[in-house]
C-alpha cells in the first residue's frame, strides 16, 4: 500500500522532472497493485487525481505508453471508473494512439477504449466524437487475412471494442453498418473459424448488429449463411450452439437469408438436434430442442424457403415435421402444428395436405389438449386447420372429417387466442357451405357463446371474429331457423353495430346478413331491429359521403326490405329518406345510382 501511495505521488509530479526509468517503476507498481485488488486500487487512483496525468503520458513516441494504456484498461473494468476516464480527457489521446504501428500499444489501447465503452453512454459518445470506430474498422480490414497469433489477438480486442461501442445503441450500430463492417466481419469469421476467442467476438458482434433491419440487407449480400452453418456443424458445446442460434434467429427473419440458410443445410442440422434432444429432460437439451424447432418454423415463414422444403409434399423435411405432431413433446407438437400452418399458405399445398390425411393428425392432436390442454398447442393446431380450410375444395372434405365438431370442443376455452382461431376456423369452413352453416347456426350453445364474445371489448380480434361468424351463419345458410336462433340469443343488436364498423368488409357482411333477416324473418326480428336503431344507422350510412359504394347499395336494399314492417316503415318515413336517396341517383357508381332509383320508387309507393 505504501509503495502504491509513493508511486501515485511520484506520478503526480512526474511528467516534468522524472526519468523514463522511474516512471516505468511507478507504472509497474500500479499494475501490480491492480492485479492484486483492482477495485481498491482503482479507487485510490481516482482519488489521487493521477488520471489527468495519464492524458499527457499517452504519447506515441514514449516507451511507457503501452503500460499507461494497460493501466487505463484495467481501471476501466470498474463501472465507477469509466466516466472519470472520459472526464480526465483520456479518449482523444487514446484514439490518436490507434494510428501508431506498435502492436502492444494498439492492443492495450483497444482494450482501454473497449472497457471504457462497456455499458457507458458517455464513453461511447466520446469515442464517437474522436472518430475511434472508423480507425478500428480500418485496422480490422487490413488485419483480416493475417492468421499469426499476434494479429488474431489484436483482431479479437478490436472486435470486442466495436461490440462494446455499439451494444444496444441503434445509432452507433447503424454507423458501423454504414462503414461496411458487416462484410469484413463475415470474411473474418470464414478465415479465423479455428480461433475460438475471435469467432466468439464475431458472433457477439453479429448478434448486436443483426437486430437492425438495414443490417439484414447487408448480411444477405455476404456468405454469412454458409459460414454460420459451417461453424454450427463443428460445435459440440451447448453454449457455443446457443451463441450461433442467437445470430441465426434475427437473421432468419429476412426472407433472402432464410433461403440461403436452407440452401446451406441448416435444416438438416436442426432436424438432427431435434432427434438427439427429443427424449432428454436435461435443461440444455430441452433449450436446444425449443430453439431448433422454433428456428425451423421461422424458416418456413419465407415463401421460397417454405416451398423448397415442401417439395410437392414429398420432401423429407415435410415428412419429418409431420412426425412431430403425434410426438409426446409439447414443444414438438407446437412446432409441428405451426410448421403445417406455414406450409398451408397456398392452395396447392393445402389441397395436397388435406388429401394426404393431415386433418386427422391435427384433430388427434387437438383431442389430446381438450381437457387442461396446452394453450399454445391448441392455438397452433387451430391455426393450421384454419389455413387448410381456405381452398374451396377442402371445406366439404374437412367438414365430413368432423373438423367442426373437433373445433367446437374448445367453445369453453377462456383464452382469447384460442377463441380467435376457433372462430376463424369455423368461419372458413362454412364459407359457401349451406348445410354446415345451417347446422352450426342452429347450435344454440355456439350462437349464445358468439353473442357473449361479441361483447368482448378487451379483445377486439375475438369481438370482430364473433360478429363475422354470426353474419356468416346467416349469409351462407339463408335459413329461417338460423335467424330465429340468433334472434332468440340476442344477436341482432351486434349485427346492427357491426354495420357501423370501421372495416368496409365487416360493414358489408353485416348489411347482407341484415337484408336476409329482413327478407326471411322480419316479424321475428322487428323489435330487435327497432331497438338497435337500425333505421337511424342506415340514414347515417347513406348520408355519409365517405361510405363505400357497396355500403350505400346494400343499405338501400335493406331499406326496401324493412318497409315490410309497419313500425320500421314509420321510422323510415319520419326520417326523410327520400331526400337522401334521390341525391344518390346521380352517384358515379352505376349500380348505386340504379338502386337509388328503385329505392326512391319503392319509398314513393309506400308513402
Amino acid at each position: 500500500a505504501d509503495d502504491l501511495s509513493d508511486a501515485l505521488k511520484k506520478l503526480k509530479i512526474t511528467t516534468t522532472d522524472s526519468t523514463a526509468d522511474s516512471l516505468e517503476g511507478c507504472l509497474d507498481c500500479l499494475l501490480q497493485a491492480l492485479a492484486q485488488n483492482n477495485t481498491e486500487t482503482s479507487e485510490k487512483i481516482q482519488k489521487s487525481g493521477v488520471l489527468q496525468v495519464f492524458a499527457s503520458l499517452l504519447m506515441p513516441q514514449s516507451s511507457c505508453t503501452a503500460k499507461v494504456a494497460n493501466i487505463i484498461a484495467e481501471v476501466a473494468r470498474n463501472e465507477f471508473m469509466r466516466n472519470p476516464c472520459v472526464d480526465a480527457g483520456l479518449i482523444p489521446p487514446l484514439v490518436q494512439l490507434l494510428n501508431c504501428k506498435d502492436q502492444e500499444v494498439l492492443l492495450q489501447t483497444g482494450r482501454a477504449l473497449g472497457n471504457i465503452c462497456y455499458d457507458s453512454h458517455e464513453g461511447r459518445n466520446a469515442v464517437d466524437r474522436a472518430g475511434g470506430a472508423h480507425i478500428v474498422v480500418d485496422h480490422i480490414r487490413s488485419l483480416c487475412s493475417k492468421t499469426d497469433p499476434a494479429s488474431e489477438k489484436l483482431l479479437t480486442v478490436f472486435c470486442g471494442m466495436l461490440m462494446n461501442y455499439s451494444n444496444e445503441n441503434d445509432t452507433l450500430q447503424s454507423q458501423l453498418i454504414n462503414m461496411g463492417v458487416i462484410p469484413t466481419l463475415v470474411k473474418l469469421l470464414g478465415i479465423h473459424c479455428q480461433n475460438a476467442a475471435l469467432t466468439e467476438m464475431c458472433l457477439v458482434a453479429f448478434g448486436n448488429l443483426a437486430e437492425l433491419e438495414s443490417s439484414k440487407e447487408q448480411f444477405a449480400y455476404t456468405n454469412i449463411a454458409e459460414e454460420l452453418v459451417k461453424l454450427f456443424k463443428k460445435q459440440i458445446e451447448h453454449d457455443k450452439k446457443e451463441m450461433i442460434f442467437e445470430v441465426l434467429a434475427p437473421l432468419a427473419e429476412n426472407d433472402v437469408i432464410k433461403l440461403q440458410l436452407v440452401e446451406a443445410g441448416l435444416v438438416e442440422c436442426l432436424l438432427e438436434i431435434v432427434q438427439k434432444t427429443v427424449d432428454s429432460d436435461k435443461e440444455d437439451d430441452v433449450a436446444e430442442l425449443k430453439t431448433a424447432s422454433d428456428l425451423m418454423v421461422l424458416l418456413l415463414l419465407g415463401d421460397e424457403s417454405m416451398q423448397k422444403l415442401f417439395e410437392g409434399g414429398k420432401g423429407s423435411v415435410f415428412q419429418r415435421v409431420l412426425s412431430w405432431i403425434p410426438s409426446n413433446s409439447h414443444q414438438l407438437q407446437l412446432a409441428g402444428a405451426l410448421a403445417i400452418a406455414n406450409f398451408a399458405r397456398n392452395d396447392g399445398n393445402c389441397i395436397h395436405m388435406v388429401d394426404n390425411g393431415i386433418v386427422q393428425k391435427l384433430m388427434d392432436l387437438l383431442d389430446r389438449h381438450v381437457e387442461d390442454g396446452n394453450v399454445t398447442v391448441q392455438h397452433a393446431a387451430l391455426s393450421a386447420l384454419r389455413n387448410l380450410a381456405i381452398p374451396v375444395v377442402n371445406k366439404a372434405k374437412m367438414l365430413s372429417a368432423g373438423v367442426a365438431e373437433a373445433v367446437l370442443k374448445f367453445l369453453r376455452s377462456e383464452m382469447p387466442p384460442v377463441q380467435f382461431k376457433l372462430l376463424g376456423t369455423l368461419r372458413m369452413l362454412i364459407d359457401a357451405q349451406a348445410e354446415a352453416a345451417e347446422q352450426l347456426g342452429k347450435n344454440v350453445k355456439l350462437v349464445e357463446r358468439l353473442v357473449e364474445w361479441c361483447e368482448a371489448k378487451d379483445h377486439a380480434g375475438v369481438m370482430g371474429e364473433s360478429n363475422r361468424l354470426l353474419s356468416a351463419l346467416i349469409r351462407h345458410s339463408k335459413s329461417k331457423d338460423v335467424i330465429r336462433t340468433i334472434v332468440q340469443s340476442g344477436g341482432i343488436k351486434h349485427l346492427v353495430t357491426m354495420a357501423t364498423s370501421e372495416h368496409v368488409i365487416m360493414q358489408n357482411e353485416a348489411l347482407v346478413a341484415l337484408a336476409l333477416i329482413a327478407a326471411l324473418e322480419l316479424v321475428t326480428a322487428e323489435k330487435d331491429l327497432e331497438n338497435a336503431q337500425l333505421v337511424q344507422i342506415l340514414h347515417r350510412l347513406l348520408s355519409d359521403d365517405r361510405s363505400a359504394p357497396e355500403i350505400k347499395y346494400n343499405s338501400m336494399v335493406l331499406i326496401c326490405a324493412l318497409i315490410g314492417s309497419e313500425p320500421l316503415q314509420k321510422e323510415v318515413h319520419s326520417m326523410a329518406f327520400l331526400e337522401v336517396v334521390s341525391k344518390l341517383r346521380s352517384h358515379e357508381n352505376k349500380t348505386v345510382a340504379q338502386q337509388a332509383l328503385l329505392t326512391e320508387q319503392r319509398l314513393a309507393v309506400e308513402s
